[in-house]
């Protein structure tokens, strides 16, 4: 189903006029595209909104009229408000329907994996958006990838899908789009020592020598000062 959304040229500008516009339930946003000059234009939310809403989210392809044009166009970007979140503007591209254009698009993953079903692991995402080269006509939705036969520590990159007709995949082939991992294991319990039994720590060797040798050594200062005691009582006799 084609959406056409109805737009007017902007002739304010600037923080004052904005938010005039915000108050009255619309944005400032800007067409961009190769083949006409950059237009501002006031758009109603409520129809952004709508689009963002649809399947094909941002990759919608509608109709934009203003003054007695009506162009195809698409969402380039979008800016929200940094504390409210917020819709406060939208960039659109003027887009050609006969000429092939890049956008990103989400898997969507299918089947239980054998490694998640029978090995215990679990789906780790690692890509979720995938970049493609088609024309506006062909966009597809989202990229489908069975991955029920994927075992654990198994993996699948964007090498191994198998692209939709008429589109072509712009990700580098060697990305890993999922991987079957494994969870982390817990910290190991240390077993409690059964009551009645003592297990005395076992000392390295150095320690055990070191501390023979000190001993040796204190049982030769006491010796030597005994020796010493009984000299000088010798010598007052």
């Amino acid at each position: 189903m084609s959406l056409t959304i109805k737009a007017e040229k902007r002739e304010a500008f600037g923080k004052n006029a904005n938010r005039r516009l915000r108050r009255q339930g619309k944005i400032p946003a800007v067409l961009y595209g190769e083949r006409i000059p950059n237009v501002p234009l006031a758009l109603q939310k409520k129809d952004i909104i709508l689009i963002l809403k649809s399947e094909s989210g941002e990759n919608t392809i509608f109709k934009v009229t203003y003054d007695s044009k009506i162009l195809d166009a698409m969402i380039k970007e979008l800016q929200v408000g940094p504390s409210s979140d917020e819709l406060i503007h939208a960039d659109l591209i003027h887009i050609s329907m006969d000429k092939a254009i890049r956008v990103a698009v989400p898997f969507q993953l299918q089947g239980e994996p054998v490694g998640v079903k029978t090995e215990g692991g679990f789906v780790d995402f690692m890509t979720r958006e995938l970049e493609i080269e088609c024309l506006p006509k062909d966009i597809p939705e989202n990229i489908k990838v069975d991955i029920s036969q994927l075992h654990l520590h198994q993996s699948l990159k964007v090498g191994d899908i198998a692209s939709p007709e008429g589109v072509r995949f712009m990700t580098d082939p060697g990305t890993v789009v999922v991987i079957i991992s494994l969870p982390h294991k817990e910290e190991e319990v240390v077993k409690p020592v059964e009551e009645g039994v003592v297990e005395e720590p076992t000392e390295p060797e150095v320690i055990k020598k070191e501390r023979a040798e000190k001993e040796e050594e204190e049982v030769k200062e006491k010796k030597e000062v005994k020796e010493k005691k009984e000299v000088k009582e010798k010598k007052k006799e």
